[in-house]
């Protein structure tokens, strides 16, 4: 028995958002002091460092598990299943679902049950349950899928990474210019096929970490202090990235019996073009190479972070052929690999 994604699906908004379109934001220290620079040199810095050119948000009708649900309805007819035979739907997300002009979360019901509803499933033994985990939320509930399989507990399992992070961003916060909205929506399923997962590696660092992403209070002083918004160190983040994701990458190659030569791609998540890259880096000289090109697809550079669907999304446009240059084939060996509030990093190497 083997366990592998065998349908995938995605939602990418349909409202572009350009860097220009921040332009007359009004960007300020965390002090509420002006930035020095005026909009134009802050964003083309921005598109230097990060990559992101544009990113996509959901129209003002539509919530984190609504998207999520349209993901999941292309990734079970993808799949050929019936969504009646799932065991288990696993929904990563941060924040819930949260109306346009609010700030206020919801999460009751949870969104994998609100999902599991708009599905119409019938059966009360497919159990529904929502996973915080940060940015590598949906690679974990890929692993837990695994797990349950591999116990008997399942045979197939319905994993969602989504958010709408569009809707918790402090507008004079130049690190809104980051994030962005998305859902992608996977199948794992036991199958006699060769290949799917074979390593996973995880690991939670809180002892200095746990704080680097929180939720704080906007840096226009203004604004009312009862309402918080998503903030980050981002330096912070970027220094641990590079030296604890490429150990936790290495482990887990290592483990799958795999050698680096045979990985065809990496599918990183997506926060920083050039944080990516250096890990690429970093993960590579571990083993005395360097990384081929082509390597790493990325979608940042019009899509931009959208946490917990970044790397779904991104595995189902490559596989639909949406990703100029990139592709790939049965029997292929890929990896997971991400790093985001908790701090977490998880990763999985898994054949096509």
């Amino acid at each position: 028995m083997n366990i592998k994604i065998t349908g995938s699906g995605s939602y990418i908004p349909t409202e572009i958002v350009s860097n220009t379109d921040f332009l007359k934001h009004v960007f300020l220290n965390d002090d509420g002091t002006p930035f020095p620079q005026p909009n134009d040199i802050i964003a083309e810095k921005f598109k230097d460092i990060t990559g992101i050119v544009e990113r996509r948000y959901v129209t003002d009708d539509l919530k984190t598990s609504d998207i999520a649900t349209i993901a999941a309805k292309k990734a079970i007819e993808n799949s050929k299943i019936d969504p009646e035979t799932l065991d288990y739907i696993i929904f990563a997300h941060n924040f819930g679902d949260v109306n346009k002009g609010t700030i206020q979360t919801d999460l009751l019901p949870s969104l994998a049950t609100r999902v599991k509803f708009n599905l119409r499933i019938k059966n009360p033994k497919c159990v529904a349950y929502d996973m915080l985990f940060g940015c590598p939320g949906w690679v974990e509930g890929v692993i837990q899928a695994q797990a349950y399989i591999k116990a008997g507990m399942a045979k197939k399992c319905l994993v969602i990474g989504a958010e709408t992070l569009s809707r918790v961003v402090d507008p004079h916060d130049r690190d809104s210019m980051i994030y962005s909205d998305g859902a992608g929506a996977t199948i794992i399923e036991a199958t006699s096929e060769e290949g799917g997962i074979l390593a996973h590696e995880t690991a939670t660092y809180t002892y200095d970490e746990a704080y680097y992403l929180f939720f704080g209070n906007s840096f226009n002083k203004t604004h009312d202090p009862d309402i918080r918004y998503i903030k980050m160190n981002g330096r912070k983040i970027y220094e641990f990235a590079l030296s604890q994701v490429p150990k936790a990458m290495q482990a887990c190659l290592d483990s799958s019996g795999i050698e680096i030569s045979q990985v065809k791609k990496i599918l990183i998540h997506q926060a920083n073009e050039k944080m990516d890259e250096a890990i690429i880096q970093r993960f590579y000289r571990l083993y005395k190479q360097t990384p081929p090109e082509g390597i790493m697809p990325m979608s940042i550079h019009k899509l931009g972070n959208s946490s917990v669907a970044t790397i779904p999304t991104l595995y189902d446009s490559i596989l639909k052929g949406e990703i100029e240059n990139q592709e790939l084939h049965k029997g292929d060996i890929i990896m997971f690999a991400s790093v985001g509030a908790g701090m977490n990093i998880n990763a999985i190497v898994y054949q096509v």
